[in-house]
């Protein structure tokens, strides 16, 4: 049973009887690991405030054969998000990420792009809270992308014209994309060109760089997270009941 060691953030936190905690990381090397902090309920625990939500820390950890659960020896705090998570637009949102996260990824299945990329999008929220809806559709595109549901947007799905850069086309079935020769009713949503810029620019830029291009397109990104909502439910099979809702779900137009 050998020490482990691995660059983790805290993703969530539950209390375990009376003085213990149990703990979810995303690790850079070991992917979604949960564990039991012994005694980090108690005032004097020598884990102090290390196991604060979303933290960034260096992780040691013992884990037994046919054990879920590990047992957390030492967290050594590089980086607070103490002060962000006050804030309930900031909590809420990466709640919310976390959430997503947690049922896209087996546990003890490691991807460093996938904790590069968490630890990205808090860096670049914390830097502006005002990018938290950017982010937040930053998050959910890359998740469905890195998991092999995210839909080539490029190209018609009936006639495999690829779109022009005036092109408008619409959303059907499968989340794939019609040109309007291949439209065959109305009432479906149209995706314009300003739509499919962002959902390729979303794929180019790190976290912050977007927050910056999206600043002044708000509309749009309204429009994008919950056409990937939509297909995120339809990939987990159920509606993802904590999903922070947008300004366009609010208003039922799609």
């Amino acid at each position: 049973m050998p020490l482990i060691e691995t660059e983790s953030l805290v993703l969530k936190t539950y209390n375990l009887a009376e003085a213990d905690r149990i703990v979810v990381f995303l690790t850079r090397d070991h992917g979604v690991v949960r564990g039991v902090a012994k005694g980090a309920k108690r005032l004097k625990s020598r884990f102090g405030s290390t196991l604060e939500l979303f933290s960034e820390i260096d992780l040691s950890y013992f884990q037994k054969e046919e054990r879920e659960l590990v047992s957390i020896q030492k967290a050594e705090l590089s980086n607070s998000y103490f002060l962000e998570a006050a804030d309930p637009a900031f909590l809420n949102t990466f709640s919310y990420i976390s959430d997503l996260l947690l049922q896209f990824t087996p546990p003890s299945d490691p991807n460093e792009r996938l904790f590069r990329m968490m630890k990205a999008c808090l860096a670049a929220a914390s830097r502006d809270r005002s990018g938290l809806p950017a982010i937040q559709l930053y998050f959910e595109l890359w998740l469905l992308r890195l998991g092999g549901y995210l839909p080539d947007w490029s190209w018609c799905d009936d006639c495999k014209t690829a779109f022009g850069p005036q092109d408008e086309a619409s959303l059907r079935g499968g989340f794939q994309l019609h040109c309007d020769r291949c439209r065959k009713s109305s009432g479906v949503m149209q995706v314009s060109p300003r739509h499919r810029e962002m959902f390729r620019t979303i794929q180019t830029l790190p976290p912050k760089d977007f927050i910056t291009w999206a600043a002044d397109r708000f509309a749009d990104i309204n429009d994008l997270s919950t056409v990937m909502k939509r297909l995120i439910s339809q990939v987990l099979g159920k509606e993802h009941a904590s999903s922070p809702p947008t300004e366009l779900a609010k208003r039922n137009a799609i």
